[in-house]
């Protein structure tokens, strides 16, 4: 099923749609992890699940002789099948993030056809971050540099247009596209006006709605849906959220994602005597920001659970 009809399916019956996020096991731990992670957060119900996408990384190896060598490395594969062992598993919808970084748009195109066959009917569509080896972000050969380019390709298949243009009757894939969206706009873009044209531009492009990066202050999410439509961007937006855990988040999450965290959050946290105290915080703090947003007709909640699962599910059954 389509995560925009289970939005709409939601909206439909006044109730609270739930998502969440994970990310793939690192290679060699083997999936039995994950579902230890999933498993207490499957009494939710959740409408459908995201398997995140990690672009592979260069590194140099020392060879016996003194030289190097130059090796490919991706630690968490996997997404595809990740989705899916757990629409198999837990019969609920997954949603593959699809990244322009690594592929090729052959890649791109053959990873679209088998997640086709998979029965996948969803995509979050990205750009994704540059290597950690490179300080600007630099596409494969022959791939995309931006997401509403990779945005585009998928909506071609969907309307039966492939790379091959001389294929005869075609099979349309039907794909259901979400994007990202930034409340506190992208680190890269000048303005947020600037941010908002190039959103607008990949839901013109065909994108069925946007999820948000994190954040921490709710009153930057209704400002941002505001400045969506007054900007003629009318699909859902769907709020992201993540717990906070630990003392060290208050300088890695707005130095990694480039947000901020309201001063009375930090101040709290920054009182904290042990993590313990600190997930409590957190805790409260998700509780509270959850609750407005639904109060406030949000389309959904989606948590970006990534390694504290317990958090969220006790939030949700305080929710």
């Amino acid at each position: 099923m389509k995560v925009i009809d289970h939005i709409n399916r939601a909206k439909d019956k006044n109730e609270t749609l739930i998502s969440f996020e994970i990310l793939p096991p690192l290679k060699g731990k083997g999936i039995e992890g994950l579902y230890e992670h999933l498993d207490p957060l499957m009494e939710f119900k959740p409408a459908y699940i995201n398997v995140t996408y990690h672009r592979s990384e260069h590194e140099f190896k020392k060879n016996p002789d003194g030289s190097f060598k130059k090796v490919t490395i991706r630690k968490r594969p996997g997404t595809e099948s990740i989705c899916a062992a757990i629409m198999n598993k837990y019969n609920v919808d997954t949603v593959p993030h699809l990244i322009c970084g690594g592929f090729s748009v052959t890649e791109t195109e053959d990873a679209l056809i088998n997640l086709n066959y998979l029965g996948i009917d969803n995509v979050l569509v990205l750009r994704g971050d540059a290597a950690k080896n490179e300080t600007a972000f630099i596409p494969q050969p022959d791939g995309h540099f931006y997401a509403v380019d990779l945005l585009k390709q998928v909506v071609n298949l969907n309307n039966g247009v492939y790379l091959e243009e001389e294929l005869l009757n075609s099979r349309k894939t039907s794909f259901c596209i979400g994007v990202a969206g930034y409340p506190e706009k992208h680190f890269e873009a000048p303005n947020m006006q600037t941010d908002l044209i190039h959103l607008k531009a990949k839901v013109d492009a065909g994108a069925d709605y946007i999820v948000t990066q994190m954040f921490f202050d709710n009153a930057k999410y209704y400002a941002f849906v505001e400045a969506c439509r007054a900007n003629g961007i009318n699909v859902p937006i769907v709020p992201g959220l993540k717990p906070i855990y630990n003392k060290k988040q208050l300088t890695m999450l707005p130095k990694i994602f480039s947000i901020d965290l309201p001063q009375e959050l930090s101040k709290e946290i920054e009182a904290c005597k042990n993590n313990a105290e600190v997930e409590k915080i957190g805790e409260d703090w998700l509780l509270a920001q959850s609750q407005d947003l639904k109060k406030n007709g949000a389309p959904g909640l989606h948590y970006y659970t990534l390694g504290k699962p317990g958090i969220v599910a006790n939030v949700i059954r305080r929710l």
